[in-house]
């Protein structure tokens, strides 16, 4: 089951997702009830939490879903155009969203560095904050006015936590997770702050950070996969194209902590509540590796089997 939220005639709704077609929850139960004479008593929240794993109408909403697969000519009669609604975030504010650095050994390697094995090191983790950096799919990545020439791509499996809790074990985690999504970290790779600063020790780990806060920054969609329909989040495959050219091309099987283990690792000091999102960290391919950076003009597609496409066009702040 896919879900996303859409805004439509002036009203946002929650939807069944499909890239032709999207079919508002709240239509689909009116269809249901009129052929099978009961009301599931669908609220008509956009929400996307209460409808997947851990939330008070997922048994409802799988029952809808499966209805509608069984029963093709309602969802037909019920849907809209993908293309004539506005997709919007489909998990608009976490309460914390959480992002991994350096996660695919490939793609610390393109950057120079030398990856280590899992044991012998950590996650790095850092967050951006949700209000200004979520994009809605489809909607334009400002370039930013104020470093505007070496903007770059991250694909990232994105993970929502349905069911909270602290010191999660790995064996345990992914019976917390809601579902899956697609994140484009985009992230300013030479953003120098001042620069006729007097250096500081710290300098360029901030330099780096502050790099990854820019407005419109973290483009996500285009919608929410139950986690019941992922039964191995480590077999997702990642195509990532800039104009068309694939630039990333990979799977989540090649992730050094795979997305249980990073649930346990946040857990451990943090409480992740139902809602956060964490996204798991870019393959190789980056356009830094090639001293490639977009531009005004430029559309980048961030693919994610079993979810779908998050399109990206480029514009100058």
């Amino acid at each position: 089951m896919r879900l996303c939220r859409i805004k439509h005639q002036e009203t946002t709704s929650a939807a069944f997702y499909s890239e032709d077609r999207v079919t508002p929850l709240t239509v689909a139960a009116a269809a249901y009830a009129d052929a099978t004479g009961t009301n599931l008593g669908l609220s008509n929240e956009d929400h996307l939490l209460a409808f997947l794993p851990g939330g008070q109408s997922a048994e409802t909403a799988a029952t809808l879903a499966n209805w509608l697969a069984e029963h093709p000519e309602s969802n037909t009669s019920s849907s809209l155009a993908t293309e004539d609604v506005e997709l919007l975030v489909p998990n608009p504010k976490p309460n914390k969203l959480f992002l991994l650095a350096g996660n695919y050994a490939a793609h610390i390697e393109e950057g120079g560095g030398i990856a280590a094995e899992r044991a012998e090191t950590f996650p790095y983790v850092f967050m951006k904050p949700p209000t200004t950096t979520l994009t809605n799919p489809g909607a334009a990545v400002q370039i930013p006015s104020v470093s505007p020439d070496s903007i770059d791509w991250e694909l990232e499996l994105g993970v929502v936590i349905g069911t909270g809790g602290k010191h999660i074990s790995e064996a345990d985690a992914l019976n917390h997770v809601a579902g899956y999504t697609v994140i484009n970290d985009i992230s300013d790779r030479k953003f120098r702050p001042n620069p006729n600063r007097k250096e500081r020790s710290k300098d360029s780990f901030f330099d780096w950070l502050h790099g990854k806060w820019h407005d419109t920054a973290c483009p996500c969609g285009p919608c929410i996969t139950s986690a019941s329909a992922i039964s191995d989040p480590q077999s997702l495959q990642l195509k990532l194209t800039l104009n068309s050219e694939i630039r990333q091309d990979a799977s989540t099987a090649q992730q050094i902590f795979p997305v249980a283990a990073v649930i346990e690792f946040i857990s451990s000091f943090v409480t992740l509540e139902p809602g956060d999102m964490i996204s798991t960290g870019t393959p190789s391919g980056v356009g830094s590796a090639t001293s490639t950076f977009v531009k005004p003009g430029d559309v980048l597609e961030a693919t994610i089997s079993s979810i779908g496409t998050l399109r990206s066009p480029l514009i100058a702040e």
